[in-house]
């Protein structure tokens, strides 16, 4: 049995019986009136005929299961759509789809509350128009999940979600932002084009990538810079820039389709990767993106505590103005001499020994390493300084 229809308009009552008979639903370009909310299946009120209704008892409430297809291509929806418990009560009902679940170029006109839903089977949401909020809290995509240019008016919420398959929000649009709350991104994710409209930023505390050793976390990441830009969370900004610009990173070093390669390829690929080793240690590590002035600080700190180790060591020959003969230093000689030598300061009061080829390598080094870092340094803080 199917359920189907095309350019009609269908009752919430019809469709919710016939999802409690187990029929296929295919409705093309309807208008669906009043609530559908599955909740109201088990209220005796109602008279829905439940005996064919695939529900289980569980801690705090039922599970149901809808084993067929549902398809609501270009529907409207005038009234809520829930296939959970109430907002204030979530777990009271669970809802279970077996099969692919689509609601492509659908409009949603009331609220919409898939909170605590499980897809099993692909997912399709392109499209489609929320005016007001939705909630996808706790649900779990096994499958593909497609939210490609859909229009989020209300608030959209995702905290707690898992996507264990392919997920694309490209080109969607967030009206007043969405909460990514400890969402977890185990496949492939693709948010190319997402934006916010009313400079609202999304909440992302524990978000988590599984994929983000291929880069697959960039176009996230970019969406909330962006987000973060625009709405004047400048801080915020420069954190996700970093771990875009990190993305973007290990995206370049595995390249495309790295996966389905055989193993010779794999290793030929990550060799092609060593001519990334300069941004690694010089633009990540030390210079995180220009977003991690202290680490420059420390390395700074560190090349100076060594040279001024050495300076002071046997090893080195270190001479005095006032006395051309090289002498040993002590600690806080050493120390003074490397930091002005750090600093291309040069009192001319202390200077490598003419004849020790090895202390004035090092000071020579210690010299470019610390104009370079220096440089790095004033780099780093103008720009964490001059955003906005």
């Amino acid at each position: 049995m199917t359920l189907q229809r095309e350019k009609q308009r269908v009752a919430s009552t019809e469709v919710l019986q016939a999802l409690a008979n187990g029929e296929e639903i295919r409705l093309d370009g309807c208008t669906i009136s009043g609530d559908l909310d599955v909740a109201r299946l088990f209220v005796k009120e109602e008279n829905f005929d439940v005996s064919a209704v695939q529900a289980a008892a569980a801690e705090g409430g039922r599970v149901v299961t809808f084993s067929q297809a549902i398809v609501f291509n270009s529907c409207v929806f005038e009234g809520n759509l829930c296939v959970a418990g109430p907002w204030d009560r979530p777990a009271d009902v669970k809802a279970v789809f077996e099969r692919d679940v689509s609601f492509n170029s659908s409009v949603f006109h009331g609220q919409a509350h898939f909170g605590g839903a499980v897809f099993k089977g692909a997912t399709g949401f392109d499209g489609c128009v929320f005016r007001r909020v939705v909630s996808f809290r706790r649900a779990a995509f096994g499958a593909r999940a497609m939210f490609r240019t859909v229009l989020f008016e209300g608030y959209g919420l995702f905290n707690n979600a898992v996507f264990a398959g392919e997920v694309r929000f490209t080109n969607t649009c967030f009206s007043k932002g969405g909460n990514f709350t400890d969402v977890r991104f185990e496949g492939p994710t693709d948010f190319g084009g997402c934006y916010s409209a009313s400079k609202a930023v999304p909440v992302i505390d524990g978000v988590y990538f599984a994929r983000r050793r291929y880069g697959d976390d960039e176009s996230f990441w970019r969406f909330v810079k962006q987000s973060c830009t625009e709405g004047g969370h400048y801080q915020l900004a420069g954190e996700s820039f970093y771990s875009e610009r990190c993305a973007n990173f290990w995206r370049r070093f595995r390249g495309a389709g790295y996966n389905e390669l055989s193993g010779l390829r794999k290793l030929g690929r990550i060799l092609a990767g060593a001519r990334l080793l300069a941004e690694l240690v010089f633009g990540r590590w030390l210079f995180g993106y220009g977003e991690r002035p202290i680490r420059v600080l420390l390395a700074g700190v560190l090349i100076i505590v060594l040279c001024a180790l050495f300076y002071s060591s046997p090893r080195a020959a270190v001479s005095y103005r006032s006395d051309e003969h090289s002498q040993r230093l002590d600690l806080m000689d050493g120390l003074y001499f490397s930091t002005i030598t750090f600093t291309t300061l040069g009192f001319g009061d202390m200077y490598p020994a003419r004849t020790d080829r090895l202390t004035k390598s090092i000071a020579m080094a210690e010299a470019i390493s610390g104009a370079c870092l220096m440089a790095l340094f004033v780099i780093c803080l103008s720009k964490r300084f001059s955003r906005g």
